[in-house]
């Protein structure tokens, strides 16, 4: 499977009048055409910092990102951004909210108000399209902001740890239907998590880094049988203790 996302050689510091901090050290990896990627790493090793650099929020000093082997900033990949926190607009109604991205890009035509509507549809929200945000629940309203980002068509979804914000029956749940539409859509996708059973319960492989500045200290595979094809049903796979084992020995093990 060829690479979607080539990151070669990263390097990022964050200046201030007090001086430097270096927030991310030689990083380099790939992302697969289609995989689900994870990152976890202690607080503070630059994980955000990382996804604010493939999508162009901030330029690298140093180093490469490659979509498609083209230059992030030549190429004409939409890169879509899902946020800890859903930012529906409480003046709009749910329609309104999930159009506003091809509003603003001059793409909503009558063709992307059908597939809006088609989108609301496959994943339960249509009869709360005229609802506001406060008349939906936190999973629903994920599962709009997830809409929202998805009706751009991105080549590649960029996930910070869109699940945090919600109690823990309700993060399971969403998680386990959010990680499920973006795996039946096909979509390109890397999530920043604290949550290591999360990374596990979705993830094809997982980027380790150390604490800051961030470097890569591992890369770990992740693979369960055809039955447990979804992050609820992985969690009862056995051999999931053994992958959470791994994985918090790496992040405990001295850098």
């Amino acid at each position: 499977m060829k690479a979607k996302l080539e990151v070669r050689n990263l390097h990022y510091s964050y200046h201030t009048l007090e001086g430097e901090t270096q927030a991310l050290s030689n990083i380099s990896f790939d992302v697969k055409d289609g995989e689900f990627f994870a990152i976890v790493g202690p607080s503070g090793c630059g994980k955000s910092t990382l996804l604010s650099l493939l999508c162009g929020l901030i330029e690298p000093e140093e180093g490469t990102i490659l979509i498609d082997g083209i230059p992030r900033q030549d190429s004409d990949a939409v890169i879509g951004y899902m946020l800890q926190r859903d930012h529906l607009f409480e003046w709009r109604t749910i329609l309104s909210n999930i159009s506003l991205g091809l509003e603003i890009s001059h793409r909503l035509d009558e063709a992307a108000k059908e597939r809006l509507l088609t989108m609301l549809d496959t994943y339960g929200l249509l009869q709360f399209k005229d609802a506001r945000p406060s008349q939906l629940s936190g999973g629903m309203r994920q599962r709009a902001a997830l809409i929202r980002t998805m009706a751009l068509k991105p080549d590649i979804l960029l996930l910070d740890e869109p699940f945090s914000a919600l109690d823990y029956q309700t993060r399971l749940e969403v998680c386990d239907d959010i990680s499920s539409i973006i795996r039946t859509e096909k979509k390109t996708a890397i999530l920043i998590t604290h949550d290591l059973s999360e990374a596990i319960s979705v993830a094809d492989r997982i980027l380790i880094l150390t604490s800051r500045p961030g470097r890569v200290k591992a890369v770990m595979e992740v693979r369960f049988e055809p039955e447990f094809d979804r992050p609820l049903s992985r969690r009862n796979a056995p051999e999931f203790s053994a992958y959470f084992n791994q994985l918090w020995k790496e992040l405990k093990l001295h850098d």
